[in-house]
């Protein structure tokens, strides 16, 4: 009709085109103002209570020039791409044809396709939310073989306090006495190494009785995890003692060298037979030889990813490795409330024993989580992209289905007008909806199929091809179109019959 009335293919043309360019501008600064409002929310699910993550979030002129590139780019795709179709038509050929011919054609078979990649791109996502969701919570959620609440680790380093290192380990001790003494403090033990901080004693070695194990269970450094622990460390861990009896005042320097292990160790050197009274030693000899007088249960030593492997815990009155001494892990259970609240008691109560010791303070709960802040990270990031792709695709069907059913207005009124029932135009609106999610989601569960092997090395209690959470995807998607549809069908229904043929 502008056509008809002296309008040029120009004036058409820049039309069409201003109007997409300001809605991509308004898309553009929206994005902007909602990126740096997740940037600040990300940088907060990053940083831990002892260790804050700064970054400068100002706005970049980089970004905001590629935010505005990434607009003219879609005002130029989405917008010129019709202006010239709309520009090419003839004006008495687009009068007469009214919506005969707007229900099929290249344009709705086009976007009849932008639906089924948009819905099965979607379901990729949704698909990956799934899987790094429940990583994340078969992770928050294993059994670590320790009880993490209530526990506040005091690390105590003696580097700069002038004390000989065969006098560092009786100083420990009298600290650890002196917080086991505060209110509120249910137990308190010492040790090198603490559940869940990375690295640790390695070595290799040798069970009397036992099988040759190959140095291929840490990576090839060594068979077994080593810590050096205070008689009491197991029970203010909530370790399970299995068998056996724990470490005592009677493991001094002066009497044959015993050791705790866990059951890892058992099963792999003595194939579940029982371990006590049997020794171990070094190889290449560089310890005395120990004797195994507990077993504990398992508990996880380094990532909550892995596998608890063989490990042997020495008493800390028969450690000889003075210059370890140094610095000395304290593991304080608290009796009732938080752990964390015992902070300053416990600073005055080793620093009346010597003021020169450094103390640094976290409570295993924050070292645990701190543990699995990149699938907590993952999981955030996707659950984000996952509630994006349904959103964009209940609005592109919403769009397409309303489109549709005001292209073909008339063929609908005319079946009201022959007696179709309402019920019968809702389903014919429903049907087309479903064929086209349906169809994306098929080409989405191949789609995400052919890329789980991508993320394999990501997921933790979860196959990448698996058939629940696949299949969970595909019915949340579903749920999300069929909702999309619901209104343009119910919009259809009410159409009148009258007023529409009297339109034409």
């Amino acid at each position: 009709m502008r056509q008809a009335l002296g309008a040029s293919r120009w004036r058409l043309g820049r039309q069409v085109f201003t109007e997409s360019a300001v809605l991509s501008a308004i898309g553009a600064a929206l994005g902007v103002a909602i990126g740096s409002w997740t940037s600040r929310l990300l940088v907060r699910q990053l940083s831990a209570p002892t260790g804050p993550v700064f970054l400068d979030l100002s706005t970049d002129v980089q970004v905001l020039g590629f935010s505005v590139a990434a607009a003219i780019t879609t005002a130029l795709l989405f917008g010129v791409a019709p202006a010239v179709h709309a520009s090419r038509s003839q004006p008495m050929e687009a009068l007469k044809a009214t919506d005969r011919r707007a229900s099929g054609g290249a344009a709705s078979t086009l976007s009849s396709g932008l639906v089924v990649a948009q819905v099965a791109l979607s379901l990729v996502l949704v698909t990956a939310v799934g899987l790094f969701v429940g990583t994340f919570t078969s992770l928050a959620s294993r059994d670590l073989g320790f009880k993490p609440d209530r526990v506040l680790l005091a690390t105590i380093d003696a580097q700069h306090a002038g004390i000989d290192a065969g006098q560092a380990g009786p100083l420990y001790e009298r600290a650890a006495d002196a917080v086991r003494a505060l209110p509120g403090v249910a137990d308190a033990a010492l040790s090198i190494m603490t559940p869940i901080q990375g690295g640790g004693l390695v070595d290799a070695i040798a069970v009397s009785g036992g099988a040759e194990v190959p140095k291929t269970i840490l990576g090839g450094l060594g068979n077994a995890w080593g810590n050096v622990v205070s008689p009491g460390w197991f029970r203010t861990l909530g370790i399970t003692l299995v068998a056996g009896r724990d470490f005592d005042d009677r493991d001094g320097q002066n009497v044959r060298h015993v050791a705790i292990v866990n059951q890892s160790l058992v099963r792999a050197f003595l194939d579940g037979q029982n371990p006590l009274g049997h020794t171990i030693t070094s190889v290449p000899p560089q310890i005395p030889p120990m004797e195994i007088v507990g077993v504990v249960a398992d508990s996880v030593y380094g990532s909550p990813r892995e596998q608890p492997s063989p490990t042997v815990y020495t008493p800390l009155a028969q450690w000889d490795g003075s210059a370890a001494l140094r610095m000395m892990g304290l593991s304080v259970r608290a009796g009732r409330g938080p752990a964390s609240a015992l902070t300053k008691t416990i600073a005055a109560a080793i620093g009346s024993i010597n003021r020169d010791l450094s103390l640094t303070f976290r409570t295993l709960t924050d070292q645990v989580n701190a543990s699995l802040m990149q699938e907590r990270l993952i999981a955030m990031l996707s659950a984000c992209l996952g509630a994006l792709a349904l959103l964009l695709a209940g609005v592109g069907l919403y769009g397409v289905m309303s489109y549709a059913v005001a292209q073909r207005r008339t063929e609908l009124g005319i079946r009201l007008a022959l007696g179709a029932r309402p019920a019968a135009v809702v389903r014919l609106v429903l049907s087309r909806a479903i064929w086209l999610v349906m169809t994306g989601v098929a080409v989405g569960i191949l789609v995400s199929l052919c890329a789980s092997r991508f993320v394999v090395t990501l997921l933790y209690g979860l196959t990448p091809r698996d058939p629940a959470t696949v299949a969970s995807a595909a019915l949340v998607l579903i749920g999300v179109a069929v909702s999309a549809a619901v209104r343009p069908a119910w919009r259809a229904a009410r159409i009148d019959p009258v007023a529409t043929l009297r339109s034409e």
